[in-house]
């Protein structure tokens, strides 16, 4: 199986292209490769496969093997991919207000839908950022879903191991908990992270962060990410707390995010409601894996 590591802001993943190679058990697969001491090491597995709606599909399986509906950091790498392996024909210029202006757009299949990125081009013909339409937030509880008698959760007071904490949670195609701090350094994340993830109230469990607003236009965050645990980035995620800080009045609608992989750019436009996300991505290197189909 030929492959390609791939990375943005350091949330890795093995990315295979379905349409030369066939996979048969990509959550077994996810395992084996996402593995750091017996596979390739990375975050999850990203397969890119043909779309009967857009230029691609891409299908993304955390390391433990169970399915996601999205992913932002791994969208960006797949547009990389298919642009500069010229899978398919890009399209023209994606303009987005306060967003870097991008020379040519892509259209990738999702789980719930088709994305719409924008790529930033060097004079190499490299694709060096992607700006990806990450979609509308969901608020609705019960769409996110959070079991609460609640139609939103936003500065929820909660107890989680006996300790108090208010909670935001938004979906951006999965699921997400935010919860906001003055001092990140405090928060003991690989203790509750994996609480808070397997809550009975998350019924498709959730993703995690942490969240220290620095001025209104930037915030810090940490995460821990539903079957993958403490990541360096989180695209969706990141998107997520921007959302929650706009709407407890904390940032505002375009703003940068620092993970611990590196920034985020962020705009919740207010024209068509969607939120946009900038960031890089990177190909780490190529190789082959000899996996034993059965």
């Amino acid at each position: 199986m030929r492959f390609t590591k791939m990375h943005g802001l350091g949330n890795d993943f093995v990315y295979v292209n379905c349409l030369e190679e066939k996979i048969e058990n990509p959550a077994e697969l996810a395992q084996i490769v996402g593995d750091r001491h017996r596979g390739i090491g990375a975050d999850g597995l990203i397969l890119i496969c043909p779309s009967q709606i857009a230029d691609v599909r891409m299908r993304i399986f955390n390391a433990d093997g169970s399915e996601a509906q999205m992913c932002g950091n791994g969208t960006r790498c797949v547009a990389k991919y298919v642009y500069e392996h010229r899978l398919a024909k890009a399209q023209g210029p994606f303009s987005v207000p306060d967003c870097p202006a991008c020379s040519a757009s892509l259209n990738i299949e999702i789980a719930k839908g088709v994305l719409t990125v924008g790529l930033i081009i060097d004079s190499e013909d490299k694709v060096q950022k992607v700006c990806v339409n990450m979609g509308q937030p969901v608020l609705a509880a019960e769409d996110i879903p959070v079991k609460l008698p609640l139609k939103k959760v936003i500065e929820q007071p909660m107890q989680f191991q006996s300790r108090a904490f208010v909670m935001t949670c938004v979906s951006m195609g999965n699921p997400h908990a935010v919860f906001f701090r003055d001092d990140l350094a405090t928060v003991e994340l690989e203790r509750i992270g994996p609480v808070i993830e397997n809550h009975s109230i998350f019924p498709q469990r959730i993703n995690v962060h942490f969240v220290q607003v620095d001025k209104p236009t930037e915030f810090t965050m940490r995460t821990w990410e539903r079957g993958s645990g403490i990541t360096l980035a989180c695209g969706t995620g990141a998107c997520a707390c921007c959302v929650a800080a706009v709407l407890t009045g904390r940032a505002k609608r375009v703003c940068t995010a620092h993970l611990p992989g590196g920034d985020l750019d962020l705009n919740w436009c207010e024209e068509d409601n969607c939120v946009y996300m900038t960031g890089p991505a990177v190909e780490v290197f190529e190789g082959f894996f000899e996996w034993p189909q059965k």
